[in-house]
């Protein structure tokens, strides 16, 4: 005796705005990924050509734990991108990223408000732009002519390693966006 079972019910066809299914076990992916793709990915249509930069953006805690993960996250970033680790290029961004991040920790820091960071390359021009914003509006970034003994030197470096920085107002909500930007040698990463 053959049983006939019923039709599967029709899947509709995944939209351009559904994430893709994660294929694989689970084990493979990356532990930091979770929190780097949940609801930051920019999802294409078929009438939409290819991103042509990369984009990384995340929100972290308002402490020197969320800054160190803020780090290390826009060095595998980096990695990922083609700017490896080890490199010139990829020491001077990390610790561009470090010194802004450590600088929305201890100066922008608002209870109970995290920071946001930006982090995006450019391949055609080899660009790499680095945002971080804080909800701390009243308090701008200034380089100070003597550094005091016990820190001060973060927007020194800053200034020193990144070709490009600047302060400007939060443009999703109050406070500002510190952003650095830096061409990597040899461009097209």
């Amino acid at each position: 005796m053959v049983t006939v079972l019923p039709p599967l019910p029709r899947v509709p066809p995944r939209t351009a705005l559904a994430p893709a299914p994660y294929e694989g076990p689970e084990s493979a992916r990356h532990h930091w990924s979770r929190y780097a793709t949940r609801g930051h990915r920019e999802y294409m249509t078929a009438t939409q050509p290819p991103p042509t930069t990369h984009r990384f953006a995340l929100r972290f805690s308002s402490t020197p734990r969320g800054a160190r993960l803020a780090r290390r996250m826009c060095g595998e970033r980096l990695d990922a991108w083609g700017i490896p680790y080890g490199s010139a290029a990829h020491d001077a961004l990390v610790l561009v990223a470090a010194e802004l991040c450590a600088n929305a920790v201890r100066h922008g820091h608002v209870a109970g408000r995290d920071f946001h960071v930006l982090l995006g390359v450019d391949p055609a021009t080899g660009t790499v732009r680095i945002e971080v914003s804080d909800t701390r509006g009243e308090r701008l970034p200034r380089i100070r002519a003597t550094a005091p003994d016990d820190g001060g030197r973060g927007l020194l470096l800053v200034e020193a390693l990144a070709d490009r920085w600047g302060c400007a107002p939060r443009v999703d909500g109050p406070g500002k966006t510190v952003w650095a930007e830096y061409v990597v040698p040899g461009g097209n990463r």
